[in-house]
């Protein structure tokens, strides 16, 4: 264990998985942000492009920090790559349910309007 200013203490053994996934954070993070700048380059897409390129500066950040806490053991530097995975994760939570959403009334809708169809051909006969 080591000791940093603040006298807390954290253990590199802790934070060694974490360590060991840096280049999946970074590779997902840069990915979510080239998706973000190719996604603005639509004229609807400028409406939602931020929130993947929000996603990977924080998951970017996140990598950045969790190596910095490994070097030097500082129980700041865990606590800020924590919080940045926290919101990393918060963003994911809601955009998957916001996809749910949309799915369950995309299908709703659809099957509405397939109804509509078939219910409207029948009585042409």
């Amino acid at each position: 264990m080591e000791q940093d200013g603040n006298g807390s203490m954290v253990s590199r053994e802790l934070i060694e998985p974490l360590v060991r996934g840096k280049f999946w954070m970074q590779l997902i993070g840069v990915m979510l942000i080239l998706s973000g700048v190719l996604t603005a380059l639509s004229i609807v897409g400028i409406i939602v492009a931020w929130i993947p390129i929000w996603a990977g500066v924080v998951l970017m950040q996140a990598a950045g920090a969790t190596q910095r806490a490994f070097d030097s053991g500082d129980a700041l530097e865990l606590k800020y790559a924590l919080g940045r995975l926290r919101i990393y994760f918060t963003i994911f939570g809601i955009l998957l349910l916001i996809y749910l959403i949309l799915m369950v009334l995309g299908l709703i809708f659809g099957i509405g309007a397939g109804m509509m169809g078939i219910g409207g051909m029948s009585g042409a006969m």
